[in-house]
């Protein structure tokens, strides 16, 4: 009979417990979504930015634009208006690169200040720049060698016939 007694306690101690957590969940979900909103509300709203295009000044437009075609394989479509001076391309989707020809380019040529495409084809691509003779090093600059980043993406780093940086990487979007 104790036994039967100490079960019944014990059962009733276990229901009285499951209210108490499903309680206790939702009042945490209340306040949880309640910051939610009022963090929502005291946000400025966004301006639902897309990235468009990254432009570089050139020297010699006829060369880098070249390199940008047949190395890099970028679909060259017409600039708008002008028929001379400038050499776009599609990257992916809207994205584009535009060169601007210029007489004179005063830049120093930093390679944290760079164009970064990103492929899953990133052997290939090294196999290909390899034919090619093209060079290419990891971030620190070691010559035919890759990045292998914390997170796990692979990268390597090329230059334009101008110096203009460009990191190639594996990351997913």
């Amino acid at each position: 009979m104790i036994n039967m007694q100490k079960r019944m306690k014990s059962k009733n101690n276990w229901r009285h417990w499951a209210k108490f957590e499903k309680l206790a969940f939702v009042t945490l979900i209340f306040l949880l979504l309640q910051h939610s909103m009022n963090s929502q509300e005291d946000a400025p709203p966004s301006f639902d930015f897309t990235y468009d295009h990254y432009s570089l000044i050139v020297k010699d437009l006829e060369k880098t634009g070249t390199f940008y075609k047949d190395i890099l394989r970028l679909k060259e479509i017409p600039h708008p208006s002008a028929t001379s001076g400038f050499r776009w391309f599609i990257i992916n989707g809207n994205s584009q690169l535009h060169l601007i020809g210029k007489d004179s380019v005063a830049m120093k040529h930093s390679k944290s200040v760079h164009l970064c495409l990103a492929t899953q084809k990133l052997d290939e691509f090294v196999a290909y720049l390899t034919e090619k003779e093209v060079p290419y090093s990891d971030w620190p600059g070691k010559p035919n060698a890759i990045t292998l980043r914390a997170d796990g993406v692979r990268q390597i780093y090329v230059q334009d016939p101008e110096n203009n940086w460009i990191e190639i990487n594996t990351a997913k979007h």
